[in-house]
């Protein structure tokens, strides 16, 4: 079984591009690279991945598609493109040169309009995904996903993933309405949904296994064990575990043969990898 993390970022840190980490946040206010993720991958047995856009530029973007051309392990990239822009066909189809390039992600979450996603030139954006095979990440809070049923329901063919389980409010337990639009989400069967993220959603210093386990029935009981897949969210998880730890939550709810979807066959089948030659140290 090929373990792969669909999730995770890289950045040199700047107090600009990542204005998002506050002072509460300081363990992540330095340079995350492909050396540092690939130390504690080969750990806990992890052969590839994938990265995701932490900040909404284009340079980013670039920057994970040039580290993805010399690190073999790293299998897709999730990058920044303006789908509002009226130029986005054209860079659409200028990334998608470059075979690391599987998909695109917008900070949706961070828009003063909660229904940002379902705007007449977001929505024409994503209307071009298709023609260039690439995948949309859904990144939203609780309160996003009625629109976020919205804007899937416009594009059956379309293959979109929640990231994080759409972030629930894990400290305070409160399942309520995200349960529900979970549900009502993974009714289409073009949506995935990562199981990454829940550390930082819980209380940092006090979390247990059971209580993420809790929120991971949900989401299989949802989406099925076909369309979840593990992500650790690093080095952001660093805020509330280390990689293994935060993995090895994911990891235990499964048994041995569903583990082989969840933990890598369902990321592949979702973004196309291919794999490259890399040899765990």
């Amino acid at each position: 079984m090929k373990k792969i993390d669909s999730h995770h970022h890289l950045w040199k840190y700047s107090t600009i591009e990542h204005s998002w980490i506050n002072d509460s946040m300081s363990v992540l206010k330095q340079d995350f690279l492909p050396n540092d993720l690939w130390s504690e991958m080969a750990q806990s047995g992890y052969e590839g991945c994938v990265a995701v856009q932490a900040s909404q530029t284009e340079k980013e973007t670039q920057f994970l598609l040039s580290e993805a051309a010399i690190n073999p392990f790293i299998l897709g990239v999730v990058g920044w493109v303006n789908l509002c822009h009226s130029n986005v066909r054209e860079r659409l189809n200028y990334f998608s040169q470059f075979s690391g390039f599987k998909g695109v992600r917008h900070v949706l979450q961070d828009e003063a309009d909660d229904q940002f996603m379902l705007r007449e030139e977001f929505l024409n954006g994503i209307s071009f995904l298709k023609e260039f095979n690439l995948t949309y990440d859904i990144l939203i809070f609780p309160k996003h996903l009625p629109f976020a049923i919205e804007l899937v329901d416009k594009f059956p063919d379309q293959p979109f993933v929640i990231d994080h389980i759409a972030k629930p409010d894990i400290k305070n337990d409160d399942t309520t309405e995200w349960a529900e639009n979970i549900k009502k989400i993974a009714s289409f069967q073009n949506v995935y949904c990562k199981l990454s993220g829940m550390v930082t959603e819980a209380d940092w210093n006090d979390w247990s296994v059971e209580q993420l386990h809790k929120y991971i029935k949900i989401v299989v009981d949802a989406f099925g064990i076909d369309r979840v897949m593990i992500g650790s969210d690093w080095p952001v998880c660093k805020l509330a575990g280390e990689y293994s730890t935060v993995m090895q939550v994911v990891e235990s709810y499964f048994n041995e043969e569903d583990k082989k979807k969840v933990l890598g066959e369902n990321a592949t089948k979702f973004y196309g990898l291919v794999s490259k030659k890399v040899q765990i140290k």
